[in-house]
């Protein structure tokens, strides 16, 4: 599968003018991207995650163009997103909870209808994908409504629209399900899941919900002090650090607390008991069979650990 996304050796740096007496100011270069490397296949759905300062909105800068790099080569989509930009604004999309992109003194449906016109997007095009966002992101009643009088959620779920309508290859989402209840963000989580799945669309989302991360990435990328310190499979990494899973087992009866070794019982509640484990340590097949040596087993489920977790054990990694 190509590179939608490709970073190699990239470094940013900027000078920070600090003043050191009433006529004179010192002259600093401060690194916000180091050295940094990564790619990021056509049709992935990447976590993109860092501490602030960490070096996230300087890279998502350089990625869309916004930003030149000081050394390092990118390639989106095979071009120089600063260099080639004519060749790659039209085929990525970007929204942050704190750019606004419509216009705040019209109607969202106006705002919309400029940037069909910015990006060109034949009109049977873009009435098909109106239609598919209005109903997805239940956005009818709003459509109407000056941009300005939208509530934080509304805004947010009209910028998301504004940034898919002219159906980009690739997305940069900052914080895409901030602000929004319960049920708003399983509307946009089930649409970014199917734009992702079902048009392929790469997709790489910066959030400080844990559970946009669990729902919606397989691979994660953290950043620290403007270097790359972890990028791989979710999956991998929980199995990596030995974090911890809970075995939920209901036996036939209630008894004594199991004895599995690399396992310890957390809780007994009747003939339901909790294990905790470790699959660096032990492997959940493993377990249950040993399980049934002792009992016979009614139902079962593992519980998994949070990615907030993950994430906190990396940095702590990172910084020992």
């Amino acid at each position: 599968m190509a590179d939608a996304i490709e970073m190699r050796n990239v470094t940013r740096t900027f000078t920070v003018r600090t003043r050191t007496s009433a006529f004179r100011r010192r002259r600093d270069a401060v690194t916000a991207v180091d050295d940094l490397s990564f790619t990021v296949p056509a049709g992935e759905f990447v976590g993109y995650l860092g501490a602030n300062g960490a070096g996230k909105s300087t890279s998502i800068k350089l990625l869309t163009g916004v930003l030149a790099p000081t050394t390092g080569r990118i390639r989106v989509l095979g071009h120089d997103p600063f260099g080639e930009r004519g060749k790659t604004a039209h085929r990525i999309g970007t929204m942050s909870a704190q750019r606004v992109q419509l216009w705040w003194d019209l109607p969202l449906r106006d705002s919309f209808e400029q940037l069909r016109y910015i990006y060109r997007v034949d009109a049977a095009g873009y009435r098909r994908r109106l239609a598919e966002l209005v109903d997805v992101l239940d956005l009818a009643a709003l459509l109407p409504v000056p941009v300005r009088q939208l509530s934080l959620g509304q805004r947010i779920r009209g910028e998301l629209a504004a940034c898919v309508l002219h159906f980009p290859d690739v997305l940069f989402l900052d914080e895409p399900t901030i602000g929004l209840d319960v049920i708003a963000k399983e509307r946009i989580r089930g649409f970014l899941t199917a734009l992702n799945r079902e048009q392929g669309v790469t997709i790489v989302l910066t959030t400080h919900d844990m559970a946009d991360l669990e729902r919606m990435c397989s691979r994660l990328i953290l950043l620290s002090k403007g270097r790359l310190i972890c990028d791989d499979s979710i999956s991998r990494l929980l199995v990596a650090h030995g974090l911890t899973r809970t075995l939920v087992v209901d036996l036939a009866e209630a008894r004594p607390p199991l004895r599995v070794p690399g396992a310890r019982v957390a809780k007994v509640d009747g003939p339901r008991q909790w294990l905790s484990f470790s699959s660096r340590d032990l492997s959940p097949d493993r377990l249950i069979v040993e399980i049934t040596k002792q009992a016979r087993i009614v139902d079962l489920t593992i519980n998994e650990p949070d990615v907030e977790d993950l994430v906190r054990a990396l940095h702590e990694t990172e910084h020992r």
